[in-house]
């Protein structure tokens, strides 16, 4: 986050703020709360498009949305295989057979 930084008070949860502050690490509780908020404009900004284009073409069916979701989880799965085998130690030859 380059862009100049502004001082805000906010009121959450005791529960929410101590959760936050101990899981917030060296960069701090503010680091970690613009994070967090950061997300939820990314979020929000996506549902906005995601409804704008439900408007335009229908809902997306179920099976498409699930079709996506496995595509997505094996090219994951893909990617940490490739980057297994393209780096470390163990990237050897011993696993040829």
């Amino acid at each position: 986050m380059s862009e100049p930084t502004r001082k805000y008070s906010i009121t959450m949860p005791r529960d929410i703020a101590e959760a936050a502050r101990a899981r917030s690490g060296p960069s701090g509780l503010s680091a970690y709360v613009a994070a967090a908020v950061a997300r939820q404009i990314e979020r929000d900004n996506l549902n906005e498009i995601v409804a704008v284009a439900e408007a335009e073409h229908g809902p997306v069916a179920d099976e498409e949305v699930q079709a996506l979701r496995d595509r997505l989880l094996q090219a994951r799965r893909q990617q940490t295989s490739d980057e297994r085998d393209s780096g470390g130690a163990d990237s050897g030859e011993a696993d040829s057979s």
